[in-house]
């Protein structure tokens, strides 16, 4: 369980400042996408980017072995 949580703390942790660099892969503008703003901080919960993300690198995941 606690290695579960350190995984996704390092992945949030990297994620974040790379969000401006992915919004122009288009991550956080598909539906499904949740932004909002508190504080003055944007957070994005990418939920729909996520879903074509994973197909994507599943396609390729599949295709590999066939090359």
């Amino acid at each position: 369980m606690i290695r579960w949580v350190a995984t996704i703390f390092v992945l949030l942790a990297v994620f974040f400042p790379l969000l401006p660099f992915l919004a122009r892969a288009g991550v956080g503008r598909l539906p499904g996408d949740v932004l909002f703003r508190v504080r003055g901080l944007m957070f994005c919960l990418p939920f729909g980017s996520t879903f074509v993300w994973s197909i994507v690198a599943f396609a390729i995941a599949k295709l590999l072995p066939l090359l």
